[in-house]
């Protein structure tokens, strides 16, 4: 029900490189994330969302990533947020997610000054980077250190002091500075705040014992959460740079010649990448469905997805290295598919979350 039917292929087929001409999703290809909900994969049914079991939204998204790097990439970090819904307050998280075209989006960094007001809400004021999705986002999320009494507040060990909040698309300036090589389409603009109020109620922590709601998602770490979701998208991308690069080869070994000198050894190569890969997939989905029943994943198991992701990435960067000279001038032509993915994999692999093994 939820995994892409020829239409929706369709779609993303006929508007992958206008999205990369406009540097942001097509009007056509948002219509078909609100008609399909992709970006409220996570949030709770009662809500409007459609609350996929982790894996299930997993394939999903890898399968996104398959068919557009870029777009996969939006929906992923889009639907990321949109699952805060799970810890933000209900009657707050009704009246948001009622919306057909919410979509949260934002940043990670912590940054900028939450002041502390009397009466328990926050001045905030500060400017954040990377809010994937920013031209179609209703709602920004940000990180930012907080403030009371002119001080910056700290723990009981004196560590500062942050919380996470969501604001209304209006209240923010998006600053149009995303221009990169890959993932064009995800839009993902820097934004700022200048002495905004925000209730506290628009205030939330990912933690566990935080949620608001007691679906199965909002007790799953966070942190393995978005490797998980991350990775399935780095995934996607090399699959479909695989099966790129052995239709290429299939064509070129049409030369006898080049076939007899090359087609043979490449071959290999690519069957000596394939192999390993698809078990690394397997093994991160077999994690998936383990710690998914699991009342509390440990953190032996937590560690396991977190240097598996890594090691997954850094597999797939290494091996996309090693391919690409061997695509050809087609290869280095920038509307060539094969161009396309390769330049969404190397923007992608910027993202620190998962950019090195540990």
């Amino acid at each position: 029900m939820h995994m892409l039917n020829e239409q929706d292929i369709s779609i993303l087929k006929e508007n992958l490189l206008r999205g990369i001409q406009l540097k942001t999703l097509t009007e056509e290809q948002l219509q078909l994330i609100y008609d399909r909900k992709w970006f409220n994969i996570w949030v709770p049914k009662e809500y409007g969302g459609l609350e996929l079991p982790l894996r299930q939204g997993c394939e999903l998204l890898e399968n996104l990533a398959y068919e557009d790097g870029g777009f996969g990439w939006t929906v992923t970090l889009c639907s990321g947020a949109n699952m805060f819904a799970g810890f933000i307050e209900p009657h707050v998280a009704k009246s948001v997610f009622n919306e057909r075209k919410v979509c949260l989006g934002g940043s990670g960094q912590v940054n900028g000054k939450a002041v502390k007001t009397p009466d328990g809400a926050y001045t905030i004021s500060g400017q954040w980077k990377y809010a994937t999705g920013a031209p179609h986002l209703s709602h920004f999320t940000l990180n930012a250190w907080i403030y009371e009494d002119n001080r910056l507040v700290t723990d009981a060990e004196g560590e500062p002091v942050y919380k996470s909040f969501f604001v209304d698309r209006d209240s923010v300036l998006i600053h149009y500075d995303w221009d990169t090589f890959g993932l064009e389409t995800t839009a993902s603009h820097s934004f700022s705040i200048s002495d905004l109020r925000v209730e506290e109620n628009r205030s939330f922590d990912l933690l566990p014992d935080r949620r608001k709601h007691n679906g199965t998602l909002f007790h799953y770490p966070f942190m393995t959460f978005a490797e998980c979701t991350l990775a399935v998208n780095y995934i996607g991308m090399f699959k479909r740079f695989l099966h790129l690069f052995e239709k290429q080869l299939l064509l070129r070994s049409k030369d006898e010649v080049w076939a007899s000198r090359c087609g043979k050894a490449l071959s290999q190569m690519l069957g000596n990448i394939e192999v390993p890969f698809l078990e690394q997939i397997n093994h991160l989905y077999d994690l998936l469905d383990r710690t998914w029943v699991m009342d509390a994943v440990g953190e032996t198991l937590q560690e396991e997805i977190a240097v598996l992701s890594r090691a997954i990435v850094a597999f797939i960067r290494t091996k996309t290295v090693e391919l690409f000279p061997y695509t050809g001038i087609s290869g280095a032509q920038r509307d060539n598919e094969l161009n396309i993915v390769f330049r969404n994999l190397f923007t992608a692999s910027q993202h620190g979350l998962l950019n090195l093994a540990e």
